[in-house]
């Protein structure tokens, strides 16, 4: 079943979300160690107001257990929730940092998702998808976007059976990406 996550989800979203975004934790959150990314990460998701917070996070769940996640945010919003994440690298570091946007501000933003891997090839990916698809078209919003690496030839084929297409390239992290948008029906 497909729900709203809560911040008690963290526990499991958070693995998740680290299997979708890689490299870009360390990034987001101002460390090289992974576990300490991790753990910040998921204080992050606890709390409102920033990019990965539960707020902006739907999951799949199977027997009580989230077994896949997807987040998403409205790209107009994307400096006000990365805000949190440049004050926490300025107050350890004392550097002053910028994040690539990666939506433009008139896009639904799909920003991660992923499925456990023992669940992997159930259509569950595919649900949380149809999902975040149908919550732009009931927020009113018209065009729907995402990024897709540039070696990630399944997921971006299945993208372009759901109707996206390529708008242009974006490299974040050390990581090259596809944008791709989709007009909301």
């Amino acid at each position: 079943m497909i729900r709203t996550a809560r911040a008690e989800d963290a526990g499991q979203v958070v693995p998740l979300i680290h299997t979708a975004i890689g490299r870009i934790a360390n990034t987001l959150t101002g460390t090289t160690d992974d576990q300490e990314a991790l753990k910040i990460v998921g204080e992050f998701f606890t709390q409102p107001g920033n990019r990965l917070s539960y707020e902006n996070t739907i999951v799949y769940e199977v027997d009580g257990q989230v077994v896949g996640f997807l987040l998403a945010y409205h790209g107009s919003h994307s400096e006000e929730l990365d805000k949190p994440f440049v004050d926490r690298i300025r107050s350890v570091s004392g550097k002053e940092v910028t994040f690539v946007k990666e939506a433009h501000d008139d896009e639904y933003y799909l920003d991660s998702v992923a499925v456990n891997d023992a669940f992997q090839g159930q259509g569950i990916g595919k649900k949380l998808m149809d999902a975040f698809e149908q919550q732009g078209k009931e927020r009113g919003y018209s065009k729907l976007a995402l990024l897709v690496e540039m070696d990630n030839e399944l997921a971006y084929q299945l993208y372009v059976k759901k109707g996206y297409h390529v708008d242009g390239e974006i490299a974040i992290s050390g990581y090259h990406f596809r944008h791709m948008i989709k007009n909301c029906e």
